[in-house]
């Protein structure tokens, strides 16, 4: 049997009774649990099913985003490096914008002492904190708060955004593809994240590898749009290939 046609079977039995595991699926389909680790992870990148211990669960069937009390421990140590790596970004003084997401908090966590920062940011947990360093003017974009990912969004953070231009925008993702470029599950954040981008004279990603090659459902902005992505060394090098292909230079950490 071929993958593509594995993919369709593992996918169709997800679908059909709402989980699939490892162990099951290797002993029905003949293959090595790598072989289905694998094909998992195929299936993952393309945003057909979420992986969770032990196998995976269909997309359609979480039916929701998952939040930032599910996302912070997933891959905490990739999301680490990311953020040191992502500090050699940070202009030596002026002004930067932190998209919402769990590694982006991370990175205000580790945001230097010793040098003077503007920050915008449009995501509480990012401004929880910041409010309180004495060295960073902290300034909260408003809006209507997503409560997946407890950031603003809508009419009034569009217009805010309007009004700046940063030196570095920080950005979150759910899929980066080098076809389809940033893309996240909810359009309102999506336009959010397209205004980040416009606001700011360089845009870094950070994104761990299990975003990259995936594509969610609302298009943020194109690959050409983005200077610097950093990810980690689990990303695939072909992908990462593919990518620095598209334009932006790919920092693995």
């Amino acid at each position: 049997m071929y993958a593509p046609e594995r993919h369709q079977q593992i996918l169709e039995r997800a679908r059909e009774i709402g989980r699939v595991d490892v162990a099951s699926l290797a002993e029905q389909l003949d293959v090595t649990p790598e072989t289905i680790r694998r094909d998992l992870t195929a299936l993952e990148r393309h945003g057909l099913v979420r992986r969770v211990h032990g196998g995976a669960i269909p997309v359609e069937r979480l039916g929701f985003e998952p939040g930032i009390a599910a996302r912070e421990s997933v891959l905490a140590g990739e999301k680490e490096r990311i953020a040191k790596a992502a500090l050699d970004e940070l202009p030596e003084s002026g002004a930067v914008i932190l998209d919402a997401g769990t590694t982006t908090v991370r990175l205000a966590e580790l945001l230097p002492t010793d040098r003077e920062l503007t920050v915008v940011t449009h995501a509480l947990p990012v401004a929880t904190v910041l409010a309180t360093r004495g060295n960073i003017t902290l300034h909260l974009v408003g809006g209507t708060v997503r409560g997946r990912t407890l950031a603003a969004v809508g009419s009034w953070a569009l217009a805010a955004l309007a009004d700046i231009h940063a030196d570095v925008a920080f950005l979150g993702t759910n899929g980066l593809s080098p076809e389809r470029g940033l893309t996240t599950p909810d359009l309102a954040e999506a336009a959010v994240k397209r205004a980040l981008v416009e606001s700011a004279r360089r845009t870094v990603v950070l994104a761990d590898h299990t975003k990259l090659g995936r594509v969610d459902f609302a298009h943020v902005a194109p690959v050409s749009a983005i200077d610097t992505v950093v990810t980690d060394t689990g990303a695939e090098p072909e992908l990462v290939e593919e990518l620095e292909a598209a334009g932006p230079r790919v920092v693995r950490a």
